[in-house]
């Protein structure tokens, strides 16, 4: 069998990441090719000066009233597994960045246009053969999904429709919506001639504008989610007022696709190296900080006050001893990870609750994590507030790294959560995570098992539960270190490997 693999980013390949589906793209080729699939992998080439290009072919693309040329290159071919990039200045223009924050008025205008050209352009390479034989092509999020629209309605295509069309969804927030017409990013601006059927591409809160996830949804033959829970979560509509994030408008299509037999949840992996990881002494750590934190400052000509406050409280905390438990969390900082934590409880906020209780059982709080604004701005405020929380407003792979193998416990409250990394990463280190139980949070963190879990039907609820497993959590650190040892053996020994994930894939998505 042999599967292509379309998607915006790939963290095999340097400077192509950017969140979580990267990660896959990375790992689970591999893991199907040690089960007898062949797997060619293809991402734009957003100007990546370090990639090894052969020269496949160049790539003749009718776009936007155009004959555009792109240039098809392989770049890796090891373990049965094919890498590809394609090469355009539509994608390299934005200094290597993939993702373009485009004006309010116009969401994703720049990242509509280059991934429908993207999309057109792997439609042209399959249709005339540059990846040889294929048997399935498996599309990722959004920015793969007008290779679904060309299929369906572009009479170019003869040989691509043909392929089994797998679709599956990483972020279901993220939909990628834009005019049918009326604006050079729109389908009909990038596809002049294509005639198509709005009732399936249309938008249902927007009639006039294309939803590329809907679309793909409807015209994929499966449809995968990256958990088993989200897989429910997903036919359910959302209601952020109380704190649910469900189908986010497309539940109709997700209960569609359930309907027919298209809808699989299935778990993401991880890797598990052979390698033991010494833990590295906090103090060590503290001092790496501080170099990372210190480059950040020196790109800037103000300094941030997140840094200042940051490395005022490094400095504070170099000089003390402290012999308590460290309470740790990396991620995106966006409303999906900290919905939770910014509730306002009186005068402060749910993050100064946990830190206020965190400070009374001896124990630190160290947040790695940059993203929206308002919450960068929030979070400082919090660690000013409190000497027992550090905030590293930014990311660094090597301390982010390190914070899984040195925490005691693992914060990761995320209102909705498709599937998830942070949680098994610290959880192979041994470190035990306290997570919302919702997504793929609730596939792999088990209450009193190998973590702690809370749930709520609505926000006060989810605040309360969450407070109350917190001073359980501490308390069972401070009081019962035996059984929280066994919990912390439980984490390290649960197993989510890729391996598993690939077999479901050939057995549920690609057969």
């Amino acid at each position: 069998m042999r599967v292509l693999m379309v998607a915006a980013e790939n963290d095999r390949l340097p400077n192509c990441k950017v969140g979580g589906v990267a990660d896959v793209i990375r790992d689970i080729p591999y893991a199907l090719s040690n089960q007898g699939v062949e797997v060619s992998v293809v991402v734009p080439d957003y100007g990546q000066s370090h990639l090894n290009r052969t020269f496949v072919s160049d790539i003749a693309v009718p776009f936007r009233q155009h004959l555009e040329t792109a240039t098809l290159w392989q770049v890796e071919q090891q373990d049965g597994v094919t890498q590809y990039v394609i090469s355009h200045s539509l994608f390299s223009q934005h200094h290597g960045e993939i993702y373009c924050n485009d004006e309010g008025h116009r969401p994703f205008a720049t990242d509509a246009t280059k991934f429908a050209f993207f999309s057109a352009a792997v439609s042209e390479a399959i249709e005339h053969k540059m990846f040889a034989q294929l048997d399935v092509l498996h599309l990722h999020d959004w920015h793969a999904a007008c290779v679904a629209v060309l299929k369906k309605f572009s009479p170019r295509f003869v040989y691509l429709k043909q392929l089994k069309t797998i679709y599956t969804v990483h972020n279901l927030a993220l939909q990628g919506i834009r005019p049918f017409n009326h604006d050079e990013s729109s389908l009909e601006a990038w596809f002049p001639t294509l005639s198509y059927d709005g009732q399936i591409l249309c938008d249902h809160q927007h009639p006039h504008c294309f939803n590329p996830m809907r679309s793909a949804i409807a015209l994929a033959d499966k449809v995968h989610v990256v958990s088993p829970t989200y897989g429910e979560e997903v036919l359910h509509t959302s209601e952020p007022d109380r704190g649910f994030f469900g189908g986010e408008g497309l539940e109709h299509d997700m209960q569609i696709a359930k309907r027919h037999g298209k809808l699989v949840g299935i778990l993401n992996g991880c890797e598990y190296p052979n390698v033991e990881t010494n833990k590295m002494p906090l103090q060590d750590y503290l001092h790496q900080v501080e170099s990372e934190l210190l480059i950040w400052m020196s790109k800037q000509t103000l300094v941030q006050s997140s840094h200042y406050i940051a490395h005022q409280r490094l400095r504070a905390w170099l000089d003390s001893s402290w012999q308590g438990p460290l309470i740790t969390s990396v991620g995106r900082l966006t409303d999906q990870k900290a919905l939770l934590l910014r509730q306002p409880i009186g005068s402060t906020l749910l993050l100064d609750e946990l830190a206020k209780m965190a400070a009374a059982k001896g124990a630190r709080i160290v947040i790695l994590g940059s993203g929206d604004k308002y919450l960068e701005s929030l979070f400082t405020q919090v660690m000013a507030r409190n000497d027992n929380l550090l905030y590293l407003c930014g990311y660094g792979q090597s301390i982010g790294d390190m914070l899984y193998q040195l925490g005691d416990l693992f914060l990761m409250p995320s209102s909705f959560e498709p599937c998830g990394i942070s949680q098994m990463l610290a959880m192979r280190a041994g470190q035990p995570c306290l997570v919302h139980q919702v997504g793929g949070l609730a596939d792999t963190v088990k209450d009193l098992e190998n973590g702690f879990s809370f749930s709520g039907e609505d926000l006060p609820e989810q605040v309360s539960q969450l407070l109350e497993k917190f001073d359980f959590a501490t308390s069972m650190y401070v009081d019962k270190q035996e059984q929280y040892q066994q919990l912390a053996s439980n984490a390290a020994a649960a197993r989510f490997t890729w391996l598993h994930s690939a077999s479901l894939y050939i057995e549920q998505l690609y057969q």
